[in-house]
């Protein structure tokens, strides 16, 4: 019996999910060194918030307080063959900047000769009515570095002096645990599901002892590698547990890994990021060669608010 993958494009002969690359990489300079200058009023955030991906992004605008300069529309989070849609709904909304129906219009508009899959996040540039960037690793990084004269100068998400350590320990929790539970969920053959899902576990294991002598990944300050790791913890045990077979454990079964989940949805301005119902409609309603009834769960009960006492943690 032949089995469907959810992107057929992207998927190898043994049954590996291989995810596509980013196709708009141009960056946003305060210096003028690219054609995308930072100014206040000029770009806007095309998100969804079921998407870990993109939820990095809001994250980062939030926490450099970059909403009055950035904008943001939500997209629906049900997405059919046509790609991500603007809907009016609870927590979503149709486009107010170019009154586009569907997110492929936008990549359409920057290049005519797209053929790849329309994805989230997309950072939009109105001067030039296109796509600058959909790489939520870029637009995270340019939020950070590119918009001083309007961020929050106090938070540092790319600190220079763990630079290089970051950047390792960022690339290991993308290709293990960020992507690792969609190499897992969207894998086509036993082997390839079995071998993505173990290399995740042992990813999670190596973190929870990773933080059980430390608050954060670096000790007592929140980077963005943080952030990176907690936008696929927040949606582990509601969606990659059941929906995508990662099922060894639960995030809850571990000591550290829940206690700096919680901390980390507590910290301010966060939980208010975080739309449950919009990630099990999304995962569970659109992945329909996975879950062809489309029936939404109505668990798991998750309180991330009870106390996580990893404060004397340094």
């Amino acid at each position: 019996m032949a089995i469907a993958a959810q992107f057929p494009d992207e998927q190898s002969e043994e049954g590996e999910f291989q995810r596509q690359e980013d196709a708009f990489r141009d960056r946003i300079s305060r210096d003028g060194s690219t054609p995308f200058q930072t100014a206040a009023g000029r770009y806007h955030l095309y998100i969804s918030l079921a998407c870990p991906w993109a939820s990095r992004t809001v994250i980062v605008r939030k926490l450099k307080e970059l909403e009055s300069v950035i904008g943001m529309t939500v997209v629906d989070p049900v997405r059919d063959e046509r790609g991500w849609a603007f809907r009016e709904g609870p927590g979503f909304s149709t486009d107010p900047v170019n009154g586009f129906a569907f997110l492929s219009e936008a990549y359409s508009m920057t290049d005519p000769a797209f053929h790849g899959r329309v994805t989230v996040p997309v950072l939009w540039d109105k001067k030039e009515r296109r796509i600058v960037n959909n790489s939520e690793d870029d637009i995270c990084r340019m939020l950070n570095d590119e918009f001083g004269a309007f961020a929050d100068s106090g938070i540092d998400l790319f600190p220079k002096d763990i630079a290089s350590e970051q950047a390792e320990l960022s690339r290991f929790i993308y290709e293990k645990v960020n992507n690792g539970v969609y190499a897992a969920g969207f894998a086509t053959s036993q082997m390839a599901y079995e071998r993505a899902c173990r290399a995740l576990f042992v990813a999670l294991d190596q973190l929870d002892e990773h933080l059980a002598t430390r608050r954060f990944l670096f000790g007592s300050r929140i980077v963005e590698a943080d952030w990176r790791l907690f936008c696929t913890l927040v949606r582990f045990d509601v969606v990659y547990h059941g929906h995508f077979k990662c099922n060894l454990r639960r995030i809850v079964d571990y000591r550290s890994l829940q206690g700096y989940l919680m901390d980390l949805y507590q910290q301010p301005g966060i939980a208010e990021t975080v739309a449950f119902d919009q990630i099990k409609r999304h995962y569970y309603f659109t992945h329909d060669d996975i879950n062809p009834t489309r029936i939404i769960p109505l668990g798991p009960l998750l309180d991330l608010t009870l106390p996580h006492h990893r404060h004397n943690l340094s």
